[in-house]
Protein backbone atom coordinates (compact mmCIF):
# COMPACT_ATOMS: atom_id res chain seq x y z
CA UNK A 1 0.00 0.00 0.00
CA UNK A 2 1.19 2.72 -0.98
CA UNK A 3 0.21 6.17 1.18
CA UNK A 4 0.83 10.20 0.78
CA UNK A 5 -0.21 12.54 3.44
CA UNK A 6 -2.46 15.75 2.89
CA UNK A 7 -1.72 19.19 3.82
CA UNK A 8 -3.73 21.72 4.46
CA UNK A 9 -3.77 23.28 1.06
CA UNK A 10 -4.73 19.95 -0.23
CA UNK A 11 -8.12 20.16 1.71
CA UNK A 12 -11.55 22.90 1.48
CA UNK A 13 -14.66 22.99 3.02
CA UNK A 14 -18.17 24.06 1.22
CA UNK A 15 -21.58 24.27 2.24
CA UNK A 16 -24.28 23.54 -0.48
CA UNK A 17 -28.34 23.75 -0.36
CA UNK A 18 -30.47 20.85 -1.70
CA UNK A 19 -34.42 21.93 -2.08
CA UNK A 20 -37.48 19.82 -2.02
CA UNK A 21 -40.88 20.98 -3.07
CA UNK A 22 -43.44 19.96 -0.38
CA UNK A 23 -47.26 19.61 -1.14
CA UNK A 24 -49.97 19.83 1.73
CA UNK A 25 -52.94 18.22 0.42
CA UNK A 26 -56.56 19.75 1.53
CA UNK A 27 -58.18 16.54 2.50
CA UNK A 28 -55.19 15.67 5.24
CA UNK A 29 -55.87 19.06 6.75
CA UNK A 30 -59.53 18.38 7.04
CA UNK A 31 -59.44 14.95 7.50
CA UNK A 32 -62.65 14.25 5.39
CA UNK A 33 -61.68 11.30 4.25
CA UNK A 34 -62.16 7.75 5.31
CA UNK A 35 -58.67 7.36 7.46
CA UNK A 36 -57.59 9.74 9.93
CA UNK A 37 -54.93 12.40 8.71
CA UNK A 38 -55.47 14.78 11.93
CA UNK A 39 -54.44 13.62 15.03
CA UNK A 40 -55.82 14.99 18.45
CA UNK A 41 -54.13 14.94 21.55
CA UNK A 42 -56.68 15.11 24.54
CA UNK A 43 -54.82 16.31 27.55
CA UNK A 44 -56.57 19.25 28.98
CA UNK A 45 -59.53 18.33 31.41
CA UNK A 46 -62.15 20.62 33.09
CA UNK A 47 -62.95 20.01 36.27
CA UNK A 48 -65.20 21.03 39.28
CA UNK A 49 -68.05 22.63 37.14
CA UNK A 50 -70.16 20.72 34.95
CA UNK A 51 -69.86 16.85 32.95
CA UNK A 52 -66.26 18.77 31.94
CA UNK A 53 -64.49 19.25 28.67
CA UNK A 54 -61.38 17.84 27.56
CA UNK A 55 -59.11 19.11 24.70
CA UNK A 56 -55.56 19.15 22.89
CA UNK A 57 -52.94 21.84 23.28
CA UNK A 58 -52.31 21.64 19.38
CA UNK A 59 -53.06 19.13 16.71
CA UNK A 60 -50.99 17.17 14.37
CA UNK A 61 -51.66 16.94 10.47
CA UNK A 62 -49.75 13.37 8.93
CA UNK A 63 -49.91 12.88 5.56
CA UNK A 64 -51.40 9.66 5.50
CA UNK A 65 -53.73 7.68 8.44
CA UNK A 66 -51.63 8.29 11.73
CA UNK A 67 -52.55 4.80 12.86
CA UNK A 68 -50.08 3.17 10.08
CA UNK A 69 -46.31 3.21 10.87
CA UNK A 70 -45.56 4.52 7.42
CA UNK A 71 -47.53 8.02 8.37
CA UNK A 72 -45.15 10.55 8.54
CA UNK A 73 -46.41 13.84 10.71
CA UNK A 74 -46.17 17.20 8.50
CA UNK A 75 -46.90 19.80 10.90
CA UNK A 76 -48.69 21.14 13.95
CA UNK A 77 -51.73 23.36 14.49
CA UNK A 78 -53.11 25.70 17.08
CA UNK A 79 -54.31 29.06 18.28
CA UNK A 80 -52.85 31.31 20.96
CA UNK A 81 -54.25 34.98 22.46
CA UNK A 82 -51.99 37.76 23.62
CA UNK A 83 -52.80 38.36 26.90
CA UNK A 84 -53.14 42.26 26.56
CA UNK A 85 -55.45 41.71 23.49
CA UNK A 86 -59.33 43.11 23.57
CA UNK A 87 -60.53 39.41 23.09
CA UNK A 88 -58.71 38.56 26.40
CA UNK A 89 -59.94 41.97 28.56
CA UNK A 90 -63.69 41.34 27.32
CA UNK A 91 -63.46 37.93 28.69
CA UNK A 92 -61.46 38.40 31.91
CA UNK A 93 -63.50 39.27 35.38
CA UNK A 94 -59.84 40.81 36.95
CA UNK A 95 -56.65 38.98 38.58
CA UNK A 96 -56.60 37.48 41.95
CA UNK A 97 -54.23 38.40 45.29
CA UNK A 98 -50.91 36.67 42.94
CA UNK A 99 -52.18 38.26 39.49
CA UNK A 100 -53.34 35.15 38.32
CA UNK A 101 -56.17 36.29 35.28
CA UNK A 102 -59.79 35.13 36.25
CA UNK A 103 -62.21 34.62 33.37
CA UNK A 104 -65.82 34.14 33.17
CA UNK A 105 -67.76 30.62 33.25
CA UNK A 106 -69.02 31.00 29.98
CA UNK A 107 -65.13 31.18 28.59
CA UNK A 108 -62.56 27.77 28.36
CA UNK A 109 -58.97 27.23 27.94
CA UNK A 110 -58.76 31.10 28.18
CA UNK A 111 -54.94 30.63 30.43
CA UNK A 112 -53.64 28.13 28.20
CA UNK A 113 -54.28 29.98 24.76
CA UNK A 114 -52.47 32.87 26.43
CA UNK A 115 -49.57 30.32 27.34
CA UNK A 116 -49.49 28.88 23.73
CA UNK A 117 -49.06 32.77 22.80
CA UNK A 118 -46.35 33.17 25.13
CA UNK A 119 -44.66 29.98 24.48
CA UNK A 120 -44.10 30.84 20.73
CA UNK A 121 -43.13 34.05 21.73
CA UNK A 122 -40.52 33.17 23.54
CA UNK A 123 -39.21 30.52 21.02
CA UNK A 124 -39.14 33.03 18.25
CA UNK A 125 -39.16 36.51 20.03
CA UNK A 126 -37.33 35.48 22.89
CA UNK A 127 -39.70 37.66 24.96
CA UNK A 128 -42.58 35.47 26.28
CA UNK A 129 -44.33 38.92 26.92
CA UNK A 130 -43.37 39.79 23.69
CA UNK A 131 -46.17 40.40 20.49
CA UNK A 132 -45.86 39.19 17.02
CA UNK A 133 -46.66 42.18 14.13
CA UNK A 134 -47.62 41.94 10.74
CA UNK A 135 -45.70 43.20 9.05
CA UNK A 136 -42.71 42.12 11.48
CA UNK A 137 -41.63 44.95 13.70
CA UNK A 138 -44.19 47.30 12.66
CA UNK A 139 -45.40 49.86 15.85
CA UNK A 140 -48.77 50.39 14.24
CA UNK A 141 -52.03 49.42 16.28
CA UNK A 142 -53.75 47.83 13.71
CA UNK A 143 -50.12 45.39 12.92
CA UNK A 144 -50.38 43.99 16.05
CA UNK A 145 -51.44 40.14 15.89
CA UNK A 146 -53.95 40.14 19.04
CA UNK A 147 -55.23 36.18 18.12
CA UNK A 148 -52.89 33.96 16.28
CA UNK A 149 -52.41 30.68 14.29
CA UNK A 150 -49.66 28.84 14.60
CA UNK A 151 -48.45 26.26 12.31
CA UNK A 152 -45.13 24.61 13.16
CA UNK A 153 -43.98 22.48 10.23
CA UNK A 154 -42.09 19.13 11.43
CA UNK A 155 -38.07 19.14 11.00
CA UNK A 156 -38.78 16.06 8.44
CA UNK A 157 -40.27 18.74 6.03
CA UNK A 158 -39.15 21.68 6.64
CA UNK A 159 -35.43 20.30 6.84
CA UNK A 160 -32.86 23.10 7.82
CA UNK A 161 -35.13 25.36 7.08
CA UNK A 162 -37.89 26.68 4.19
CA UNK A 163 -36.74 28.46 1.32
CA UNK A 164 -37.84 32.02 1.15
CA UNK A 165 -40.05 33.24 -1.51
CA UNK A 166 -41.28 29.83 -1.80
CA UNK A 167 -44.73 29.59 0.76
CA UNK A 168 -48.16 29.76 -0.39
CA UNK A 169 -51.16 28.80 1.03
CA UNK A 170 -54.93 28.92 0.48
CA UNK A 171 -57.39 29.44 2.91
CA UNK A 172 -61.26 30.73 3.03
CA UNK A 173 -62.04 33.19 5.02
CA UNK A 174 -65.56 33.47 5.08
CA UNK A 175 -68.03 30.52 6.71
CA UNK A 176 -70.55 28.93 4.69
CA UNK A 177 -73.53 31.01 5.41
CA UNK A 178 -77.11 29.42 6.28
CA UNK A 179 -80.61 29.79 8.22
CA UNK A 180 -80.12 29.68 11.58
CA UNK A 181 -84.62 29.98 11.77
CA UNK A 182 -86.90 31.27 9.00
CA UNK A 183 -86.70 35.21 9.14
CA UNK A 184 -83.26 35.53 11.28
CA UNK A 185 -79.93 36.73 9.67
CA UNK A 186 -77.76 34.25 8.27
CA UNK A 187 -74.80 33.02 10.46
CA UNK A 188 -72.00 30.63 9.17
CA UNK A 189 -72.01 26.74 10.70
CA UNK A 190 -69.05 25.94 12.53
CA UNK A 191 -68.95 21.81 11.05
CA UNK A 192 -70.10 23.23 7.02
CA UNK A 193 -66.84 23.31 4.83
CA UNK A 194 -66.53 26.64 3.48
CA UNK A 195 -66.89 26.94 -0.54
CA UNK A 196 -65.82 30.43 -0.94
CA UNK A 197 -64.30 33.86 -0.48
CA UNK A 198 -60.51 31.75 -0.61
CA UNK A 199 -57.41 34.22 -0.36
CA UNK A 200 -54.05 32.71 -1.30
CA UNK A 201 -51.59 33.90 1.28
CA UNK A 202 -47.28 34.07 0.00
CA UNK A 203 -43.98 35.22 1.25
CA UNK A 204 -43.08 36.37 -2.08
CA UNK A 205 -41.30 39.64 -1.96
CA UNK A 206 -39.70 38.58 1.68
CA UNK A 207 -36.26 38.67 0.15
CA UNK A 208 -36.42 42.61 -0.13
CA UNK A 209 -37.59 43.20 3.84
CA UNK A 210 -36.07 40.15 5.28
CA UNK A 211 -35.22 40.50 9.09
CA UNK A 212 -33.52 38.83 11.47
CA UNK A 213 -34.18 37.29 15.16
CA UNK A 214 -31.71 36.69 17.27
CA UNK A 215 -33.58 33.60 18.40
CA UNK A 216 -36.53 32.92 15.88
CA UNK A 217 -33.50 33.52 12.93
CA UNK A 218 -34.68 34.83 9.76
CA UNK A 219 -38.49 36.20 9.28
CA UNK A 220 -40.32 37.37 6.76
CA UNK A 221 -43.68 38.55 5.87
CA UNK A 222 -47.20 36.84 4.45
CA UNK A 223 -48.99 38.57 2.16
CA UNK A 224 -52.24 38.48 0.79
CA UNK A 225 -51.55 37.50 -2.99
CA UNK A 226 -54.58 40.34 -4.84
CA UNK A 227 -53.29 42.60 -2.54
CA UNK A 228 -49.78 42.88 -1.48
CA UNK A 229 -50.22 45.95 0.35
CA UNK A 230 -52.09 43.83 3.23
CA UNK A 231 -49.42 41.53 5.44
CA UNK A 232 -51.29 38.72 7.50
CA UNK A 233 -48.45 37.18 9.22
CA UNK A 234 -44.80 36.11 9.58
CA UNK A 235 -43.14 33.16 8.37
CA UNK A 236 -39.80 32.11 10.62
CA UNK A 237 -37.53 30.71 7.60
CA UNK A 238 -34.83 28.26 10.06
CA UNK A 239 -37.84 27.45 12.53
CA UNK A 240 -39.77 26.39 10.02
CA UNK A 241 -43.36 28.25 11.59
CA UNK A 242 -45.76 30.55 10.19
CA UNK A 243 -47.96 32.88 12.43
CA UNK A 244 -51.22 33.94 11.21
CA UNK A 245 -53.04 37.25 12.36
CA UNK A 246 -56.65 35.26 12.52
CA UNK A 247 -58.40 38.71 12.14
CA UNK A 248 -56.95 39.23 8.66
CA UNK A 249 -57.18 35.92 7.43
CA UNK A 250 -60.92 35.29 8.74
CA UNK A 251 -63.89 37.45 9.06
CA UNK A 252 -63.69 37.94 12.52
CA UNK A 253 -66.99 39.80 12.47
CA UNK A 254 -69.36 37.09 10.73
CA UNK A 255 -71.93 35.79 12.52
CA UNK A 256 -71.51 31.52 13.96
CA UNK A 257 -73.54 29.37 15.01
CA UNK A 258 -73.00 25.46 16.11
CA UNK A 259 -72.41 23.10 18.66
CA UNK A 260 -69.03 23.69 20.90
CA UNK A 261 -67.91 21.59 24.31
CA UNK A 262 -68.91 23.34 27.28
CA UNK A 263 -69.00 22.93 31.41
CA UNK A 264 -72.70 23.42 31.24
CA UNK A 265 -75.14 21.05 30.03
CA UNK A 266 -77.21 21.33 26.75
CA UNK A 267 -80.84 20.45 27.14
CA UNK A 268 -82.80 21.85 24.86
CA UNK A 269 -82.57 22.07 20.66
CA UNK A 270 -81.26 18.75 20.50
CA UNK A 271 -77.61 19.46 21.79
CA UNK A 272 -76.37 16.56 23.70
CA UNK A 273 -75.46 16.82 27.22
CA UNK A 274 -72.16 18.21 27.81
CA UNK A 275 -72.34 20.59 24.83
CA UNK A 276 -73.56 24.42 24.02
CA UNK A 277 -74.34 26.21 21.44
CA UNK A 278 -72.67 29.20 20.07
CA UNK A 279 -74.99 31.83 18.34
CA UNK A 280 -77.83 29.57 18.91
CA UNK A 281 -81.60 30.50 20.56
CA UNK A 282 -80.19 28.15 23.39
CA UNK A 283 -76.90 31.51 24.07
CA UNK A 284 -79.20 34.10 22.90
CA UNK A 285 -77.03 35.97 21.24
CA UNK A 286 -74.83 36.51 17.77
CA UNK A 287 -71.60 35.46 18.18
CA UNK A 288 -68.81 35.78 16.41
CA UNK A 289 -65.52 34.00 15.90
CA UNK A 290 -64.17 36.72 17.23
CA UNK A 291 -64.05 36.86 19.96
CA UNK A 292 -67.27 34.63 20.87
CA UNK A 293 -65.80 31.45 19.39
CA UNK A 294 -61.75 31.76 20.91
CA UNK A 295 -63.39 32.81 24.11
CA UNK A 296 -66.17 30.15 24.23
CA UNK A 297 -64.60 27.26 22.58
CA UNK A 298 -61.81 25.04 23.33
CA UNK A 299 -58.57 25.01 21.04
CA UNK A 300 -59.68 21.25 19.95
CA UNK A 301 -63.35 23.01 18.55
CA UNK A 302 -61.22 25.84 16.94
CA UNK A 303 -58.47 24.06 15.62
CA UNK A 304 -62.00 21.65 14.50
CA UNK A 305 -63.57 24.17 12.64
CA UNK A 306 -60.20 25.70 11.25
CA UNK A 307 -58.90 22.58 9.51
CA UNK A 308 -62.18 21.02 8.38
CA UNK A 309 -63.81 24.47 7.08
CA UNK A 310 -61.33 26.93 6.13
CA UNK A 311 -58.61 24.39 4.56
CA UNK A 312 -61.58 22.93 1.69
CA UNK A 313 -61.74 19.43 1.24
CA UNK A 314 -60.87 18.13 -1.86
CA UNK A 315 -57.77 16.55 -2.75
CA UNK A 316 -56.28 19.84 -4.13
CA UNK A 317 -53.04 21.66 -2.60
CA UNK A 318 -53.56 23.95 0.10
CA UNK A 319 -50.34 24.55 1.11
CA UNK A 320 -46.74 24.22 -0.83
CA UNK A 321 -43.15 25.48 -0.25
CA UNK A 322 -39.32 24.65 -0.91
CA UNK A 323 -37.29 23.37 1.97
CA UNK A 324 -33.82 23.51 2.52
CA UNK A 325 -31.08 21.12 2.89
CA UNK A 326 -27.83 22.17 4.06
CA UNK A 327 -25.36 19.99 3.14
CA UNK A 328 -21.56 20.53 4.76
CA UNK A 329 -19.02 18.88 2.86
CA UNK A 330 -15.45 18.30 3.02
CA UNK A 331 -13.49 17.81 -0.43
CA UNK A 332 -9.81 16.31 0.03
CA UNK A 333 -7.61 17.10 -3.38
CA UNK A 334 -5.33 13.88 -3.55
CA UNK A 335 -2.60 14.00 -6.51
CA UNK A 336 0.02 11.88 -8.00
CA UNK A 337 2.66 13.58 -9.35
CA UNK A 338 4.70 11.67 -12.13
CA UNK A 339 6.74 9.70 -9.81
CA UNK A 340 4.16 8.34 -7.90
CA UNK A 341 1.90 5.67 -7.35
CA UNK A 342 3.11 4.63 -10.71
CA UNK A 343 3.87 0.72 -8.86
CA UNK A 344 1.64 -1.96 -6.90
CA UNK A 345 2.07 -3.46 -4.02
CA UNK A 346 0.11 -6.85 -5.42
CA UNK A 347 2.33 -9.54 -5.16
CA UNK A 348 1.86 -10.21 -8.31
CA UNK A 349 3.37 -6.87 -9.80
CA UNK A 350 6.47 -8.63 -9.74
CA UNK A 351 8.45 -11.84 -10.29
CA UNK A 352 10.11 -14.10 -7.99
CA UNK A 353 13.39 -12.29 -8.82
CA UNK A 354 12.03 -8.60 -8.11
CA UNK A 355 11.61 -7.67 -11.73
CA UNK A 356 8.27 -6.05 -12.54
CA UNK A 357 6.37 -8.48 -14.90
CA UNK A 358 5.81 -7.46 -18.13
CA UNK A 359 3.06 -7.69 -20.67
CA UNK A 360 5.10 -8.48 -23.17
CA UNK A 361 7.85 -10.61 -23.17
CA UNK A 362 11.78 -9.95 -23.08
CA UNK A 363 10.38 -6.08 -22.55
CA UNK A 364 11.48 -5.71 -19.09
CA UNK A 365 14.15 -3.25 -19.93
CA UNK A 366 12.06 -0.61 -22.08
CA UNK A 367 8.69 -1.09 -20.33
CA UNK A 368 7.81 1.66 -18.22
CA UNK A 369 5.88 0.42 -14.89
CA UNK A 370 2.26 1.72 -14.47
CA UNK A 371 -0.86 0.98 -12.69
CA UNK A 372 -4.23 1.34 -12.58
CA UNK A 373 -5.86 3.29 -9.34
CA UNK A 374 -9.34 1.58 -8.48
CA UNK A 375 -9.47 2.77 -4.75
CA UNK A 376 -8.59 5.75 -2.60
CA UNK A 377 -8.49 5.34 1.16
CA UNK A 378 -8.30 8.17 3.76
CA UNK A 379 -6.18 7.85 6.91
CA UNK A 380 -6.36 9.45 9.91
CA UNK A 381 -3.05 10.32 12.02
CA UNK A 382 -2.51 6.45 13.43
CA UNK A 383 -2.41 5.44 9.86
CA UNK A 384 -6.43 4.28 10.55
CA UNK A 385 -9.05 4.19 7.38
CA UNK A 386 -11.30 6.37 8.06
CA UNK A 387 -13.04 6.62 4.40
CA UNK A 388 -12.66 4.46 1.29
CA UNK A 389 -13.62 6.19 -2.43
CA UNK A 390 -13.97 3.84 -4.97
CA UNK A 391 -13.58 4.90 -8.89
CA UNK A 392 -16.57 4.20 -11.20
CA UNK A 393 -13.77 2.59 -13.78
CA UNK A 394 -10.16 1.62 -13.25
CA UNK A 395 -7.11 5.01 -14.15
CA UNK A 396 -4.31 4.49 -15.23
CA UNK A 397 -1.20 5.97 -13.81
CA UNK A 398 2.47 6.38 -14.80
CA UNK A 399 5.56 8.31 -15.17
CA UNK A 400 4.14 10.52 -17.82
CA UNK A 401 0.50 11.54 -15.78
CA UNK A 402 0.01 13.85 -12.72
CA UNK A 403 -3.76 13.31 -11.78
CA UNK A 404 -5.54 14.78 -8.76
CA UNK A 405 -8.51 12.77 -7.49
CA UNK A 406 -11.02 14.98 -5.64
CA UNK A 407 -12.58 13.14 -2.64
CA UNK A 408 -16.04 14.68 -1.42
CA UNK A 409 -17.26 14.10 2.21
CA UNK A 410 -20.82 15.47 2.74
CA UNK A 411 -22.31 15.20 6.20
Amino acid sequence: MTTKTLTAQNKRTTVSSLNQLIDVVSQDVSSSNSSSTRKKYQVFVTGGIGPGVTSSLFQTIFDQDFSLQTANPMFDLTVGLFSGSSTVSVASTGEDSNGKILFSSKSIMMREKINIYRQYAQLLLGNADGQFTAPFGDTLANSKVDEAMFLSFKRLFSRDGIKRETFAMKFYQTGTLSYLNAGQPKRTTLNITSQTGSAIFTDVGSSTNLQKTEMGGDVGNIEDRSNTSRTVGNIFYKEGIVVFDLSKIISGSQHVSGVIGGMRSGIAYGIPDGKVGIGTEVEQKDATYIPSLLVSASIDDIVDHLSSCRFGSDSSVIATFQNETLINSTLFFCRAGPDEFNYSSNPTYTDSTGRINVIDLNQETTQKPFTFVTTVALHNARDEVMAVAKLSRPVEKNDEKDITFRVRLDF
